[in-house]
């Protein structure tokens, strides 16, 4: 690459968004649901390999700061980057920087557990992170088939679901229909903590355009706000976004 860009000779910088992060103190990948990577020195393995630093963040951080920089959250002082797709990830940004901690673990609402669960929905399902009902469980596209076959017996993937609803069928539409409530009370949760300007969908199912629709208005019963604002929107960049981000790690 540094060659077809003609800076051969020259070290370039690299960012990469991976599951999960990186540990402090230990410097080994944690939370990753790709769980083979948990527990290993994956920047510093890549470091040694490329002879140069490497920057890593959350790929959901890495999302959230694309998006926030110069994209759908652009000028906005705060916004949360919110991935649901393979899993359930988010970032927090604040004037352009992204908040992070001592554990290294901001914004991962998808290991938190459905808010305001109802009866059918407790105790819910056990995640791959070993506890029960996480977010992830419900509003990530697996969860979103799981729910479905739950109600159906059928096994269908998300992209099926969200086709045979276009199309008009009833039960695919109310999985969609739980699904949105479901999400809508997450990001409540979110909101009544973090309060964001901005709030960008990432990942595979932002592209069902229902639910800039469905959040703001089912998400507003359960914001601790006389008149909630809630401001939903699609990524600028799609599905480059994380890989930006990656790249914004760096000045």
């Amino acid at each position: 690459l540094e060659a077809a860009a003609g800076i051969a000779g020259i070290a370039g910088s690299v960012g990469i968004g991976i599951p999960g992060s990186i540990a402090p103190g230990t410097g080994l990948v944690q939370g990753a649901n790709s769980i083979w990577l948990n527990g290993q020195p994956l920047a510093r393995d890549l470091e040694t390999h490329l002879a140069r630093p490497v920057r890593l963040a959350n790929d959901a951080n890495c999302f959230a700061l694309s998006e926030a920089v110069d994209g759908a959250g652009k000028g906005a002082r705060t916004v949360f980057g919110i991935i649901v797709g393979t899993g359930c990830g988010g970032g927090l940004v604040f004037e352009g920087r992204l908040i992070d901690g001592p554990n290294a673990i901001g914004g991962e609402w998808g290991h938190n557990p459905l808010p305001w669960p109802r009866p059918d929905e407790y105790p819910g399902t056990v995640c791959w992170c070993g506890r029960t009902g996480c977010m992830e469980t419900w509003v990530s596209g697996p969860g979103l088939a799981a729910d479905h076959c739950r109600h159906t017996g059928l096994v269908i993937t998300a992209e099926e679901i969200a086709a045979r609803a276009t199309a008009g069928d009833p039960a695919a539409g109310a999985t969609l229909d739980r699904h949105a409530g479901r999400l809508a009370r997450g990001v409540a949760h979110v909101i009544n903590i973090f309060d964001p300007c901005v709030i960008v969908l990432g990942g595979g199912l932002s592209n069902l355009a229902h639910l800039y629709r469905e959040i703001p208005r089912r998400a507003a019963p359960y914001v601790f706000a006389a008149t909630p604002q809630i401001d939903v929107r699609p990524p600028l960049w799609g599905d480059a976004s994380g890989v930006r981000g990656a790249a914004w790690l760096w000045p």
